[in-house]
């Protein structure tokens, strides 16, 4: 029986499996490789690593890994959990039954890309959601919003720091009339109509087609689609969820365990603020060693 089984082998995962294997405790780590940011060329903003690519710090991490021969890494898929503290049981895609007395659940979400023509081909190079990540590279360029509701405005004074130049897509919503003249007084156009399609261009740019009116070219593009968990565990095991305004996020409390106890969780899944690699990394350190410590007789 292992120590923690954790499920999900991205950023939050990996950072938990470091503290648990330097703790010598036993621990396998089940992954897919679909890890959210992998559509993004760099990683930006992550201390020691900054302007990396991704998949070249989640591949250093796993070979700094090996040095603790408590950790296994499986490239494979979490089917189903079952049983309670001291003594889940976890099913893999390729029909392994393993148990452990806690778990971590890490797998991430998923971004619901909206059915509209060269978006989704778009994202993580024309089309990006982070400020954080990619904004000093395109900063003092024209930068477009996508209007995903209220929470947009915060984002409209936020991107200030980044740019002057910022042009908002009502995308068929409804904004209202104070928000309106609050965009005006900010001297940032706001354009109506719903989108139907983005044309790429050059390494960041997109020309965005409406439904109404003419095209509109930006340097870069910011939109915010909802997301969704990439598994179902936590729903199969009754775990509590909060509402973001994006989707959901587990519900975890200071020490990173959700609901049901022995059972933790670190990374986007777990996380209803602003979602980074620096963040998951932090989450998943904290996951690993109050798990760690959960266990001390």
């Amino acid at each position: 029986m292992d120590d923690v089984i954790i499920i999900g082998g991205s950023f939050a995962g990996l950072a938990a499996a470091l503290q648990l294997g330097r703790a010598r405790r036993k621990v396998t780590v089940l992954d897919t490789g679909l890890q959210r940011n992998r559509f993004a060329s760099r990683s930006h903003g992550v201390l020691g690593h900054d302007h990396k690519r991704p998949l070249e710090i989640l591949a250093e991490a796993r070979q700094q890994l090996a040095r603790y021969p408590t950790i296994r890494l499986f490239n494979t898929r979490a089917d189903s959990v079952s049983g309670a503290i001291d003594d889940f049981s976890v099913l893999t895609s390729g029909g392994e039954s393993l148990r452990a007395r806690r778990l971590i659940l890490s797998y991430g979400v998923v971004d619901q890309m909206p059915a509209v023509p060269g978006f989704a081909e778009s994202w993580g190079t024309s089309v990006i959601p982070c400020p954080y990540c990619d904004g000093f590279e395109v900063a003092g360029q024209h930068w477009g919003l996508v209007w995903s509701g209220t929470q947009s405005m915060n984002q409209v004074r936020l991107f200030h720091d980044w740019t002057d130049n910022l042009t908002v897509l009502a995308d068929g919503h409804d904004i209202t009339p104070e928000i309106r003249a609050d965009l005006t007084a900010r001297q940032v156009p706001l354009v109506d109509g719903r989108i139907i399609g983005v044309a790429r261009h050059g390494s960041h740019g997109a020309t965005i087609k409406l439904d109404t009116g003419p095209d509109v070219a930006v340097d870069i593009l910011f939109a915010h689609p909802r997301t969704k968990p990439s598994a179902s565990l936590h729903d199969s095991l009754g775990l509590a969820t909060v509402n973001t305004p994006t989707g959901i996020a587990l519900k975890t409390d200071e020490r990173r365990e959700t609901s049901m106890p022995g059972i933790y969780a670190a990374g986007d899944l777990a996380n209803p603020g602003i979602p980074s690699v620096t963040t998951a990394t932090w989450q998943g350190a904290m996951a690993g060693i109050f798990a760690q410590q959960s266990m001390l007789v």
